[in-house]
């Protein structure tokens, strides 16, 4: 908050602080030139219209006008986010026996500090962009928060862990990671700490307009084909609704606990990305991981809609990641890429043989790779999901789109 003090007034402006970096940023507010140049060069008290002190006034009303638009660029209280690496912006960094993490090089390559942060990318994942479209920091990762006094959980927080599951097995794979069942723990400590300094009232309204994202279940996916003991357990249909069924559960926790409106994204054309692609000598893609990644979406699709008719109240928007990944693999050139089977960043064949580490050697534009990784999107393929996620047609976004979920 920035005052003004005048003899007989007091204006007080409230900036929008908001950059495409996801740091807060003062922004600044200039008249046009006509106004400015009188402004800037006003006349001598006696020979001007008004006195000097209403140009003030109407310069810092001016300012104090505009700032009020700007504020409206923030469209929701707050954004949780939860998931996997795909929307990890750091969390893992704190866990000390996890090989899932991102924060060395040349991960974070085209960040806006061109330092990794922990994000699997090689600058903003969707968790960062989703937050520019409603106009809120990049949620921080909640590890990095506990161990401060005066941490602020307000504008929401970020509890999405490399490696994570819906299933809490996938940890194993990875040596440490914070599972969906554990992220929900985590989160109900940050809504008991909101409803203490919030009161009950205004953090029911808090979290009942708050947008809870889950981006997860690739890794339950690439748990069960990699596992005997799994598919003598399950069949692969049997799986895939055990994972719809199992998130269901987590889904009702947060109702209970006040949140309306979740955005879930199904998983993506996972038989296609180059570490599936390098397995097989023509680098097609692997169609069984497709099949079951088809398979897995259906089952999220009519868990939520069940949901909707279930729980009163509860809005959600679906993004069918899979088939927009498609889109960009059998149309590359209209979506600006080039390249998409190899990684950017990696060793070996496909740059996939070994993940992006500091020795790995990586493209020089990465706004013309599908994958920045052997698993990963670039950042240019995850603006392009963000992009039609929050404005993208029925085709993709079921029953609507962010910026309707937000509204609703």
């Amino acid at each position: 908050m920035i005052s003004f003090h005048f003899p007989s007034q007091h204006i007080s402006l409230k900036p929008k602080f908001l950059n495409r970096e996801g740091e807060r940023e003062r922004e600044f507010f200039f008249l046009s030139s006509s106004s400015s140049s009188s402004f800037f060069n006003p006349q001598p008290m006696e020979t001007s219209v008004f006195p000097l002190k209403n140009y003030y006034m109407f310069f810092f009303l001016s300012l104090f006008s505009l700032s009020l638009e700007f504020s409206k660029a923030q469209t929701v209280p707050a954004l949780f986010v939860f998931g996997d690496s795909l929307v990890d912006v750091g969390n893992n960094n704190y866990l000390t026996v996890s090989v899932a993490k991102a924060n060395f090089p040349h991960n974070g390559i085209d960040f806006p500090t061109k330092k990794p942060t922990g994000r699997f990318c090689n600058g903003k994942n969707a968790a960062d962009l989703i937050a520019e479209k409603v106009g809120l920091p990049s949620a921080p990762p909640y590890l990095s928060l506990v161990q401060k006094k005066n941490a602020s959980y307000v504008a929401g927080v970020s509890f999405a862990s490399g490696g994570a599951g819906i299933f809490n097995g996938t940890d194993q794979v990875f040596g440490q990671a914070i599972p969906l069942s554990k992220q929900v723990e985590n989160y109900m400590k940050v809504h008991e700490i909101l409803v203490q300094q919030l009161g009950s009232s205004e953090a029911e309204k808090h979290f009942s307009k708050s947008i809870f994202t889950i981006i997860i279940g690739s890794n339950d996916l690439f748990d069960y084909f990699g596992s005997s003991d799994l598919r003598k357990k399950n069949t692969p249909q049997q799986f895939v609704d055990l994972m719809a069924n199992t998130l269901k559960g987590q889904l009702k926790r947060f109702y209970a606990s006040g949140a309306r409106k979740f955005f879930l994204a199904g998983t993506g054309a996972l038989g296609c990305i180059p570490a599936e692609r390098v397995k097989n000598k023509s680098h097609e893609c692997n169609e069984e991981r497709n099949f079951w990644s088809v398979k897995y979406n259906e089952a999220l699709k009519a868990m939520l809609s069940g949901l909707k008719s279930e729980l009163q109240g509860i809005n959600y928007s679906y993004f069918d990641t899979f088939s927009v990944t498609q889109n960009l693999i059998q149309k590359p050139s209209a979506y600006g890429f080039k390249e998409i089977e190899a990684a950017c960043c990696g060793l070996g064949e496909l740059r996939a043989k070994v993940p992006c580490v500091p020795v790995s050697t990586y493209c020089s534009n990465r706004n013309d790779h599908v994958f920045w990784d052997l698993y990963h999107p670039t950042e240019a393929t995850a603006r392009i999901f963000v992009d039609t996620l929050f404005d993208g047609p029925s085709q993709y976004t079921v029953p609507m789109n962010v910026r309707q979920l937000v509204s609703a």
